[in-house]
């Protein structure tokens, strides 16, 4: 059986967005912890503004997201057929939609009534569940040869840097 191998635009997008998410779940987990806490808190003494963090963290996602969807609803669309993949695309896009609506003071100010930061909350678990579930699906699809091709450095010839742009037009022009 042959190697699984996963285009270079799709790994670039995946592994950056996954990257951010994380960093967004961790000082996401750090302002709860610290403003809000209303369902128990580590006792962590960290400094530091990490609603900025979270912020600055959110700017980068954003475009990234957009970048993935459009990817995923194109070049992508057969891997959307995937519930797990879906899912975990749509639970990114309520997270990160939502947290585009928030005013960062909010938490400052002990404000947290906002029933957009609830949603917040709740993507951002909907998205734990998500990526769970996708794993899960990954490995019971392709096993460790689907997950590692997701890591995977190699690039086809087709499939270089160079090559993303004729990939876009030829999916337009079919």
């Amino acid at each position: 059986m042959p190697r699984p191998y996963q285009p270079s635009l799709l790994r670039l997008l995946h592994g950056a967005t996954a990257v951010l998410v994380v960093g967004a779940w961790l000082s996401g987990f750090l302002v709860y912890n610290r403003f809000d806490g209303r369902w128990g808190r580590l006792p962590l003494a960290l400094s530091g503004d990490w609603i900025d963090l979270h912020g600055t963290v959110a700017v980068m996602l954003w475009p990234l997201v957009l970048m993935f969807a459009l990817y995923a609803a194109t070049l992508g669309r057969a891997r959307l057929r995937q519930p797990a993949n879906l899912i975990a695309l749509l639970a990114l896009a309520l997270a990160v939609g939502s947290g585009k609506l928030m005013q960062e003071d909010w938490l400052r100010d002990g404000e947290l009534g906002h029933g957009v930061y609830a949603v917040h909350l709740v993507a951002w678990l909907m998205l734990a569940g998500a990526v769970l579930s996708h794993v899960g699906s990954v490995l019971a699809r392709g096993g460790r040869p689907l997950a590692a091709s997701m890591a995977s450095l190699e690039v086809r010839p087709r499939d270089q840097p160079r090559d993303w742009w004729g990939q876009i037009r030829r999916h337009f022009s079919r």
